[in-house]
């Protein structure tokens, strides 16, 4: 399995403190069958700024002590960045990371209480630029949450959905499961990631929740959200994206003023 999300650089943010508890997040990981992680520290949310020379260089000492351990696990660069409506500049000048730093995806933290003003269009300038949305938890955003069709039409249009192994398995609350896993059944979820932050309270555990992605999407479905999915998105490639089975096609006309046509002919 691919971990395309984890804090699991020390140090940098709310993640593991020191070396050792990065180390031992590793040793976990490998053994719950995870075998690359993408190390993706907060960045832009005013409070943590990692830009990309400090994460390939904390990224580099980790690798080393990986390697040195034996611990049978690759490491990739990337970032978690919070929603800003200066993401591209960020991209562009180094003060956020792309995943694998292939310039082809970047994740998107969505802050938990509101969407953003304007959020759809910050979107859609990133495609217009080649570059593929993906949202971080967005089960745990409260207007999401209540309705789900503006994240079915953002799917739509080509964003990309990773939802928290532990939102599956129900640890951030019954709500939050519920709706994780009417996600999956709309098939508005193309990758499950562990969102780690420690060895024990957000641990790098994958297994739990594919298993009950399968019982909701098939075994070969649930696979592809942690293995051929995030595979496709580190080598920079696209992955299938059905539409969304629920989608509200009066919603965009209700809500948004930009055509849905534009955004299919930035997604081809």
């Amino acid at each position: 399995m691919i971990d395309l999300h984890a804090h699991i650089l020390p140090g940098l943010d709310d993640g593991p403190k020191d070396i050792e508890e990065s180390l031992a997040m590793c040793e976990k990981a490998a053994a719950d069958g995870i075998r690359a992680i993408v190390a993706t520290p907060h960045t832009g949310n005013g409070v943590y700024e990692n830009h990309r020379d400090r994460i390939m260089s904390s990224l580099s000492a980790l690798r080393e002590k990986v390697e040195k351990a034996g611990i049978p696990i690759v490491l990739f660069a990337g970032a978690d960045v919070h929603a800003n409506v200066a993401i591209l500049d960020m991209i562009a000048d180094g003060r956020a990371m792309t995943v694998n730093d292939n310039g082809s995806h970047v994740m998107i933290e969505m802050p938990d209480q509101v969407v953003p003003p304007r959020f759809e269009e910050w979107l859609f300038s990133l495609r217009l630029k080649g570059i593929v949305p993906i949202l971080t938890h967005p089960e745990r955003n409260m207007v999401i949450g209540s309705d789900q069709d503006f994240l079915a039409w953002l799917v739509a249009m080509g964003v990309l959905v990773q939802v928290t192994a532990m939102s599956i398995t129900g640890h951030f609350g019954r709500a939050i499961e519920k709706i994780s896993r009417e996600m999956l059944g709309k098939g508005l979820v193309h990758v499950i990631a562990t969102d780690a932050h420690s060895i024990e309270a957000r641990p790098p555990v994958l297994s739990s929740a594919r298993d009950v992605a399968a019982l909701i999407l098939g075994e070969e479905e649930a696979r592809r959200l942690v293995e051929a999915n995030p595979r496709s998105i580190l080598e920079g490639r696209p992955i299938d994206t059905p539409q969304p089975k629920k989608y509200a096609q009066g919603f965009m006309k209700r809500i948004l003023s930009r055509k849905r046509a534009d955004w299919n002919n930035v997604a081809k």
